[in-house]
């Protein structure tokens, strides 16, 4: 076993003590998922405590635990890692991984497209070199930390994810993964229940520059009308900048693209150089957002357009845009699954993904949309404002979870409304009754509004049909 983290590593790390004997080659916080030869860190929370779970972790393989008080239910002996606190445990492996390394470092933020993006950099740069980046959306107080403790030695590119709802939330994650080049993708009306303006917004994600070095780079969207707000905060903490975007004087800048049902074919110039390339996802703010990473990946040491080549096996994160074939009667449906999350600006993005779709024969458009959370008392206006871009985008129905999407509904034309509910477990047998072979089915919304439930019930309602089929 090769390990990521030695016993006297980690104690050298974390200053902790240790019983018992153990090598890991893993990091990991849930005992539901952990790998053999893993670190189990007992996190404790406001509404679990990992403690409850070391002897599980433990007798599924883990290699030690690492604890600040003994487990009630560990039997004697066995292979421990004591600190006075677990999550600054885990922010020290993270920091001790990223001292030891002579990875290249990006970190990725924004309002929207984050976890695109840093999964299109990661395609881009893993042909070329050991890449390690965060899991799923692993970016917040102890995601990133557990992202960076990861991290083997021999890392070429490291690739991090920063998320926040408030201010000062990235501050403290910039400054400990230290990247060399940082990605603002946008700066949208998200979280606005925590932030007065869209400026408010641009100073928080503004942070990431915080934990750089001087001379390193800042790629921002020069689209934006916060891209003047955001250039000056990178040069006040003595970085170089970068932009990307449609803008004729954006250094990256999208020429033409050749929107398609499953992907694009882009015209790009990057420092004035013709570029062409594939993206296998679709959507013209996944094509912006490959300019930034194509940025990113120059300024990493990567070649640029063996990078931009590997943009043709990118497969969309989950619940971004994945698509299903699901059996119904009388043939398919195709699912989008957009329901990770949601923000005004995600949703317009993928009203228009869902309007370059291609209905088969008797086919509908349907979009199923849960509540936009977090917005604050703008919320039903931003609500409402997304009517113009279902209809400009073609939709034919609408489905409709939680109270201020049901406003959405009420507002839409008779012909579009396809039925509303409390919440997405009430939605989901509308939506299963509703559809029909040949639909484009779209669903989105808030992850607290777990429109997962609506993607579920129609794949496993697929899984009932073809198997009363065969």
């Amino acid at each position: 076993m090769t390990a990521l983290w030695t016993r006297d590593e980690a104690i050298a790390a974390t200053g902790g003590t240790s019983q018992g004997e153990w090598r890991a080659s893993g990091v990991s916080i849930d005992s539901r998922s952990i790998a053999a030869g893993d670190l189990f860190v007992a996190l404790a929370g406001p509404n679990f405590d990992g403690h409850e779970f070391v002897a599980a972790a433990i007798a599924a393989g883990a290699a030690a635990a690492m604890v600040q008080r003994l487990p009630a239910n560990l039997p004697e002996r066995q292979p421990l890692l004591m600190v006075p606190d677990t999550l600054e445990g885990l922010r020290a492996l993270g920091r001790e991984a990223r001292r030891r390394t002579g990875a290249r470092i990006a970190g990725v933020t924004g309002s929207v497209g984050k976890t695109g993006s840093k999964e299109m950099l990661r395609t881009a740069l893993a042909p070329q070199g050991a890449t390690h980046a965060s899991l799923g959306s692993l970016n917040n107080h102890w995601g990133l930390p557990l992202s960076l403790a990861r991290m083997s030695r021999d890392t070429r590119f490291g690739i991090f994810e920063m998320g926040m709802n408030h201010p000062g939330e990235i501050a403290p994650l910039s400054r400990l993964a230290r990247p060399q080049v940082a990605i603002i993708t946008t700066i949208a009306p998200v979280h606005t229940e925590f932030f007065d303006s869209l400026d408010a917004i641009a100073d928080a994600k503004a942070e990431i520059f915080l934990g750089m070095d001087d001379g390193g780079l800042a790629i921002l969207n020069r689209d934006i009308d916060q891209y003047g707000r955001l250039a000056d905060a990178a040069r006040a903490c003595g970085l170089r900048t970068a932009s990307f975007g449609i803008h004729p004087d954006a250094d990256a800048r999208l020429v033409d693209i050749a929107l398609e049902p499953a992907g694009s074919g882009i015209t790009a110039a990057l420092r004035g150089r013709p570029m062409t390339y594939r993206l296998n996802v679709p959507g013209r703010h996944w094509a912006v957002n490959s300019l930034a990473v194509l940025l990113a990946a120059e300024e990493m040491g990567a070649d640029v357009p063996a990078a931009a080549a590997a943009l043709a096996a990118m497969r969309p994160p989950t619940g971004r845009g994945e698509r299903h074939q699901v059996a119904v009667s009388g043939g398919n449906l195709e699912l989008i699954d957009e329901s990770y999350n949601a923000s005004p600006a995600s949703m317009q993005a993928a009203f228009a993904v869902l309007g370059a779709a291609r209905p088969a024969d008797g086919g509908r458009r349907i979009a199923v949309l849960g509540d936009m959370l977090e917005l604050g008392p703008r919320s039903v206006d931003l609500h409402m404002s997304l009517l113009e871009g279902l209809v400009a985008a073609g939709v034919d129905l609408v489905f409709a979870a939680g109270p201020a999407m049901a406003e959405l509904h009420r507002a839409l034309p008779a012909a579009m409304r396809g039925g509303d509910a409390p919440t997405s477990v009430e939605l989901a047998p509308l939506v299963r009754a509703g559809v029909r072979a040949g639909d484009v089915v779209m669903v989105k919304g808030s992850a607290g509004c777990r429109m997962g439930v609506v993607v579920r019930d129609l794949l496993q309602s697929s899984g009932a049909h073809r198997a009363a089929a065969s």
